[in-house]
């Protein structure tokens, strides 16, 4: 058992929590919880780390802790005692189990790649990682086929991020553009329509025809979109609003436009 927060494996694992450099420069990332470890596809878990009273939190849990069981003997750990763990972890309340894992590459060409009907959202410097990870995580319950965002969007491995995601991480492709403004320019070439979510949209959200090939874009949570990127969208749409209320919410605002455009398209089958 690790007893020592100076042990070198302990203060790597702060290291990859707190810093996105560190977490490129070795392609990995940190997720921590019982359900990220249960999710996390074999082929990219590296280590796995408990705490000593890791099986007292498995207590109730008949299902998911016989699971977890089975997979840490497959796979191996290293336990660590109470006062360790905390060293490690990014929660207020950790649940006394974390993982390594390899950090997951797909390209725009992946994301559209076999997609009949591509539903995907284009976000352009959000920076607050509980944004993004629900962005994530509703994108893929409203079956959307990728997200894509710009070079100045938060780190999506930042642990903030993979925690909101729970566990769509895994399975949303994603990937960061170089220059986001060419990335709508060659969706919209591959025949995708683009609507921007704008304050200056003159038709509601649910007034437009989403059963086609469909991109949103999503801008900055305080500033909005850039002129140049608004400018690349064929259509702004709004979401009307009551009240004194502007806008909302990035990652709510996500929701509401992805999942008209899967009630759509599930009226259109």
């Amino acid at each position: 058992m690790i007893t020592s927060t100076a042990n070198h494996k302990v203060k790597r694992i702060a290291q990859l929590n707190k810093k996105a450099s560190e977490r490129k420069r070795e392609d990995v990332f940190v997720a921590e919880g019982l359900k990220m470890f249960l999710e996390a596809p074999e082929e990219n878990l590296c280590e796995v780390y408990i705490s000593e009273n890791f099986q007292f939190f498995l207590n109730g849990q008949e299902k998911s802790g016989e699971r977890a069981r089975k997979r840490l003997e497959k796979f191996g750990y290293e336990e660590v005692s109470e006062e360790v763990f905390r060293k490690m972890s990014d929660t207020q309340a950790p649940q006394g189990i974390l993982c390594v894992v390899r950090q997951l590459h797909y390209r725009l060409e992946d994301i559209l790649q076999g997609k009949e009907c591509p539903l995907i959202l284009a976000l352009e410097n959000l920076q607050d990682p509980g944004n993004l990870g629900t962005i994530l995580r509703t994108g893929e319950g409203a079956g959307v086929c990728g997200v894509v965002m710009s070079r100045n969007t938060t780190d999506i491995y930042n642990p903030k991020v993979i925690r909101a995601t729970m566990g769509s991480i895994y399975r949303m492709p994603f990937c960061y553009a170089e220059n986001l403004g060419e990335a709508v320019r060659g969706m919209k070439n591959a025949g995708i329509r683009v609507f921007a979510a704008h304050l200056n949209g003159k038709i509601n959200y649910d007034g437009c025809d989403y059963c086609r090939p469909s991109a949103f874009l999503i801008g900055n949570e305080g500033k909005g979109l850039t002129e140049e990127m608004a400018a690349l969208a064929d259509s702004y749409v709004k979401i009307p609003m009551e009240g004194e209320v502007e806008s909302l919410n990035a990652a709510i605002a996500s929701a509401l436009l992805v999942f008209e455009a899967a009630r759509q398209r599930r009226g259109a089958e």
